[in-house]
């Protein structure tokens, strides 16, 4: 019969249990003692492999794995001057169109062993600075999503640490933006298709530089067509901000309204509904960006879409790739997605 292993029998659980009685986690010093190493060897096994033999370097691994040890990024970094972390600082987390760029980039991180640090600015420039210093020490590169910071402050930023942004533009720096102009085409063209002579823009903050772009693309646009352009704004882009709107919108006596974003559409169409005001009867209105929740409510919002987490993708793996990126940098594909909100014209 054979007899029972026992901790002393196993060097590996003898050690674990050291570890235990002692609180906290496996260190370097136990993995030396399990693979027979010296420390220092386990050092460079681990973040220098290729300074050390490969036999011993398998045997390190085997002895981490065997300990469940875990890198501890802070003291990866005093050695590589790598964390292996990128920080994700986004306007709004709140909004729902962060949640694909959240995904995006968390995947693309994952893949390149990377951990993504999320942190929120609440719309304003100054909590985002404040956000940013922050997170700088821990993180080896910035994504800003939205980014309310002025180009002078995200040129400065950039000479410190790698930085992408994502729905903004800063010469010098590298970005993923949209391709505004075939969704906004597409978009006026069927309010045209649907008699609309007189339509509103709802804008976003001022600091929004992709507001500024959606309302160039749609004057242009609407011009092109004969169509009638007022923009409204700046608005807090959120439902509450789209509630505000209503009077303003019906004081300018037009027939269709396009949002800066779908929570402000979706906020207008519900204090239109709570005034009385048809849509689309009264009211065509339109949005951008295709979140959840714009197809779920009634009549269903008709929104120009992108895709959201190819952006949050892209963003990551070209601020990795750095100067050697070779990856697809067109603008990302828009398009008009027609729903229930948007219909004949009626009289203003």
């Amino acid at each position: 019969m054979s007899t029972p292993t026992t901790i002393d029998d196993d060097p590996a659980e003898a050690i674990l249990a050291r570890v235990h009685a002692r609180g906290g986690a496996p260190t370097i010093y136990d993995i030396a003692e399990l693979a027979g190493v010296n420390p220092s060897t386990v050092s460079r096994a681990l973040g220098k492999p290729g300074r050390i033999s490969a036999a011993t370097a398998a045997k390190v691994r085997a002895a981490a794995e065997r300990l469940d040890f875990r890198v501890n990024p802070m003291a990866r970094a005093l050695q590589t001057g790598k964390t292996k972390m990128i920080g994700l600082v986004l306007a709004d987390i709140t909004n729902p169109v962060v949640f694909g760029i959240v995904r995006g980039a968390e995947h693309a991180a994952a893949e390149a062993g990377y951990t993504l640090v999320i942190a929120e600015s609440q719309e304003s420039g100054e909590n985002e600075a404040e956000a940013i210093e922050r997170l700088l020490p821990s993180v080896d590169a910035l994504v800003l999503a939205t980014t309310r910071l002025g180009a002078g402050r995200i040129s400065a930023l950039a000479a410190r640490k790698p930085v992408i942004l994502i729905n903004r533009a800063v010469d010098g720096i590298d970005s993923v933006l949209p391709d505004v102009d075939t969704g906004v085409v597409e978009l006026l063209d069927h309010l045209a298709e649907l008699g609309h002579t007189s339509v509103a823009f709802l804008a976003g903050p001022d600091t929004s530089w992709i507001s500024a772009r959606r309302w160039s693309s749609i004057l242009a646009a609407a011009e092109a067509r004969d169509i009638a352009i007022v923009e409204i704004g700046p608005n807090v882009p959120t439902m509450a901000g789209g509630h505000e709107t209503l009077r303003r919108v019906i004081a300018a006596r037009v027939t269709a309204v396009i949002a800066y974003n779908d929570l402000m559409a979706l906020g207008l169409m519900q204090e239109a509904a709570a005034s009385g005001v048809a849509i689309p009867g009264r009211l065509s209105v339109a949005g951008f960006d295709d979140i959840f929740g714009s197809e779920l409510i009634s009549p269903a919002l008709t929104t120009v879409g992108a895709d959201l987490a190819a952006a949050g993708r892209r963003a990551v793996e070209q601020l990795l790739a750095g100067d050697d990126a070779d990856g697809d940098r067109a603008p990302l594909v828009t398009r008009l997605i027609v729903r229930g909100s948007t219909g004949p014209a009626a009289s203003a």
